[in-house]
């Protein structure tokens, strides 16, 4: 796997899983940053893909946004708490990362997110892995996807606004767009998207 941080290596990294599960033809689920991700695979690949799911997820990262200088200022702050306060024992720098992707979680399910990103990442390469995801940009790409596509987002998502989902699946040629109710980014069980979430998935497949 590549320890290159950026959209292209991303895609080579899932071309790398695909080829070594020796896999030809198959749905492919992306999430968050991984629907560019899917979506470049899916033009890159379109004899492999019989099917493109997409839930919670942008064609453009933030530097892409039009964000208002207030907005990228914040942006900025937050890249500088991570780099001095990712690894630290006090989990209170990752908790803004935690509230945003899953506001109405437990405080159990709080702390063990906290726990799961200290251990999966170093600072620096959170801050690495920021900056690389604000680069996305696949609004080109978007018609060029020839796979059905399914599109889902929680209405009202803190960490990713549901208009970027709008927006992505509007380019995106027959694509079916989905909202469904909740705040979290991340799906938690029982929340009122779950159920919801797999029953459109499961419909979707066939």
């Amino acid at each position: 796997m590549s320890t290159i941080f950026s959209l292209d290596a991303w895609v080579s990294d899932l071309e790398c899983v695909v080829e070594a599960n020796r896999l030809e033809r198959f749905p492919l689920l992306g999430m968050s940053q991984g629907c560019s991700v899917a979506i470049a695979y899916a033009v890159r690949h379109p004899e492999r893909l019989s099917r493109l799911i997409l839930y919670g997820g942008f064609a453009v990262g933030s530097k892409h946004r039009g964000l208002s200088a207030e907005q990228l200022e914040e942006f900025a702050a937050m890249r500088t708490l991570t780099r001095l306060g990712w690894g630290a024992d006090n989990p209170a720098f990752r908790q803004m990362f935690t509230t945003q992707f899953m506001p109405d979680a437990t405080k159990e399910q709080m702390d063990a997110f906290n726990e799961l990103q200290r251990q999966s990442a170093s600072a620096a390469c959170a801050v690495r892995y920021l900056e690389a995801v604000s680069n996305i940009n696949v609004v080109g790409l978007l018609e060029q996807v020839r796979a059905p596509t399914l599109v889902l987002h929680v209405r009202d998502d803190v960490r990713v606004p549901i208009e970027l989902g709008r927006r992505m699946a509007a380019g995106i040629p027959g694509a079916r767009f989905v909202a469904m109710p909740g705040r979290n980014h991340i799906l938690l069980e029982g929340d009122p998207a779950m159920a919801r979430f797999l029953e459109e998935v499961r419909l979707f497949l066939g």
